[in-house]
């Protein structure tokens, strides 16, 4: 964003009443973008198709074989380590009917990756070891019936990102957004390797992923709903940096907050995670969307082991409570949305400056694909895979139904 498009939203610095004055209000996203199926439906294609997302931290893949199972925004995809010790991401789709290759939910240990609906196997790497009903496998191109990768990046403090783009490199590179994200000062004062994982929970609700997001990205509610904020946040000093594709939020601890290691570094990667790490503990929490109005959050927390019990439930527990009391103000928002009365509110530039800033890149990427789509006259899935050059029939039947959808999407503009 430009320098002086910064200025006009308050990002650069607090605006005076003055100021305030002069400049047209900053009014948020309508509701529409918050409750229909097609722009839920847009926004898979545009954002969770091609961007990198934050989700866990390698930790939890430790030995060959272990293996974490995510869904988000409807893509199903598992995360493992292989026999080389490399950490590999697979859509959780069998290459012969589509049949997942791991049904359990959460985690687990395999030593193969197996569909049990017919009997293909995989390797940890995701290559076919074995395709049953194909005698000797004549008829099975190996190389080109393996599991489809996904890519993935383990960052210098050890998390792991993945990105759904089909394409052999991704057309978003990860520096494009969060180049040193990984590498902030303040993350000096944290030794990430002596954190373990302590426990995950979720909370599920009816509301729209970007209600999350929102919520996440600004205090100007914490006074008035979360009686604990004041425990380990001084917000008087509290703001945000705008950073490319994430937000760093501070505030200058008070000596009481920094003698119990109350401290923290708080982080939002655009555009379903956030991490908060402090002395005591780590929470990743990710917004993971299910349909255009309901999403889970899912937290994972992880404990430094050298901390007393006392020192990490004194913030893992008021952090546990402040999601819970977010999780009653998302639901009845989403409820006045769904009412279609309300259309959109004014934003203060500066205290809302974070969720301004996350609706605007929101607005950016979903017209910049909607754009796209336009002038193609047709859907664009980046995460979809294209088919084997010998798959010519199925070139002809995919051209049948690509038409049939340019035909919906020209009645829809007509209408």
């Amino acid at each position: 964003m430009a320098p002086g498009m910064l200025h006009y939203f308050g990002f650069d610095n607090a605006p005076t009443a003055k100021d305030e004055a002069k400049s047209e209000p900053i009014r948020a996203l309508p509701a529409s973008w918050y409750n229909t199926a097609e722009m839920y439906e847009l926004e898979r294609r545009a954002i969770f198709s091609r961007r990198w997302l934050f989700i866990t931290h390698s930790s939890r893949v430790k030995e060959t074989g272990d293996w974490l199972r995510y869904e988000v925004a409807g893509f199903d995809f598992i995360i493992t380590r292989d026999r080389q010790g490399k950490i590999n991401a697979f859509h959780n789709v069998c290459r012969h009917r589509a049949y997942p290759v791991i049904e359990k939910e959460g985690s687990g240990n395999a030593k193969i990756l197996a569909c049990r609906y017919h009997g293909w196997s995989y390797g940890l790497n995701g290559k076919l070891a074995k395709a049953t009903g194909f005698q000797g496998n004549n008829d099975i191109d190996k190389e080109q019936n393996g599991l489809f990768a996904i890519h993935i990046k383990v960052d210098v403090n050890g998390f792991i990102w993945v990105n759904m783009d089909a394409k052999e490199e991704p057309e978003v590179p990860w520096e494009e957004h969060f180049a040193n994200v990984d590498t902030q000062e303040r993350y000096k004062a944290f030794n990430f390797d002596n954190y373990d994982l302590s426990h995950t929970y979720e909370l599920e609700g009816q509301y729209n992923w970007k209600i999350l997001a929102d919520n996440f990205n600004e205090c100007y509610h914490c006074p008035t709903t979360h009686a604990d904020i004041p425990e380990f946040l001084n917000l008087d000093s509290f703001d945000s940096d705008l950073k490319d594709g994430h937000i760093q939020h501070h505030c200058v601890s008070t000596p009481e907050q920094l003698a119990k290691g109350l401290n923290t570094a708080s982080t939002y990667y655009f555009p379903i995670s956030a991490m908060v790490v402090s002395p005591h503990f780590i929470m990743i929490q990710k917004f993971l969307p299910k349909n255009a109005n309901t999403s889970k959050m899912s937290y994972e927390i992880y404990r430094n082991r050298h901390s007393s019990d006392e020192d990490f439930h004194l913030i893992a527990d008021m952090y546990e409570r402040v999601m819970r009391e977010d999780k009653v103000l998302c639901d009845n928002a989403q409820k006045n949305l769904d009412r279609n009365v309300f259309i959109n509110g004014q934003l203060h530039p500066h205290y809302e400056k974070a969720p301004i800033f996350f609706q605007t890149t929101v607005r950016d990427v979903i017209t910049e694909h909607f754009e796209k789509e336009k002038e193609a006259g047709q859907q664009i899935w980046p995460a979809k895979r294209k088919l084997p050059c010998d798959a010519t029939v199925s070139e002809k039947d995919e051209e049948i139904a690509a038409a049939l959808g340019c035909n919906l999407q020209r009645a829809a503009l007509a209408w």
